[in-house]
């Protein structure tokens, strides 16, 4: 979980190299954002976690996310929590949750659900990782 928590915390920041310093080169990133990017795949690599950046910075005025509750089986990581976020069209605030995948210390894939239960579902077997 010390990886995860890594990418939180080098998020916040708007540290992009912090965040790819976690993430193998190969990585999967299924963000809400990238529905309001327009985006209609997924960020792949770090190409694309440099794409997921430059999204955020162009679709949010504020982007605020606070993990709460973490749960791992295997090379799965759960993690629940809050977002906040701002713009000229939107504001969304409220549960959320993402599904990590990890292998040798670095992130593979990364999935944020609009809502923690929807996170719960998936990690629990009940709905689309």
């Amino acid at each position: 979980m010390d990886v995860v928590r890594a990418v939180f915390e080098a998020f916040t920041e708007r540290d992009v190299e912090g965040v790819l310093a976690h993430a193998h080169t190969d990585i999967e990133l299924r963000p809400v954002t990238g529905d309001y990017a327009g985006r209609t795949e997924p960020y792949r690599g770090h190409d694309g976690i440099r794409a997921y950046f430059r999204d955020v910075a162009a679709v949010w005025d504020e982007l605020r996310i606070v993990p709460s509750e973490y749960r791992q089986a295997g090379d799965t990581i759960l993690v629940t929590g809050r977002v906040s976020a701002r713009s000229p069209a939107r504001i969304v605030a409220g549960s959320t949750g993402w599904i990590w995948r990890v292998a040798d210390g670095l992130v593979t894939y990364a999935r944020v659900y609009p809502s923690a239960a929807d996170a719960m579902a998936a990690f629990e077997g009940r709905g689309a990782i």
